[in-house]
């Protein structure tokens, strides 16, 4: 079971929500498909604000996510969401249950 958590909350700018969640998606799918440290990684909107956007990513350790970081997905993805959100918070969990 992964022991890493991270969880991502975005302010996505109205005027570039479409281009950031198909940016998110690219990012997504590479990420579990591409990186074996990589469990999970759902993109959440809030039901009240479809700009308002988390993500939840589950990996095996804290240094898979390190890999993470470092892939040309994920820093494409990071380099072109700065101008394209309002603010965002992060918290880093330890998963002490999940599915297995």
């Amino acid at each position: 079971m992964g022991g890493f958590v991270l969880m991502v909350s975005f302010q996505v700018k109205p005027e570039h929500l479409g281009r950031f969640n198909q940016m998110i998606e690219v990012n997504a799918r590479a990420s579990v498909r591409e990186e074996p440290g990589c469990l999970q990684f759902d993109v959440l909107h809030a039901s009240d604000d479809p700009c308002k956007v988390t993500l939840y990513e589950v990996y095996e350790s804290e240094e898979a996510f390190k890999l993470h970081t470092r892939m040309a997905h994920t820093q494409t993805f990071l380099g072109a969401a700065k101008e394209m959100v309002s603010g965002q918070t992060m918290s880093r969990l330890t998963r002490l249950v999940g599915p297995m």
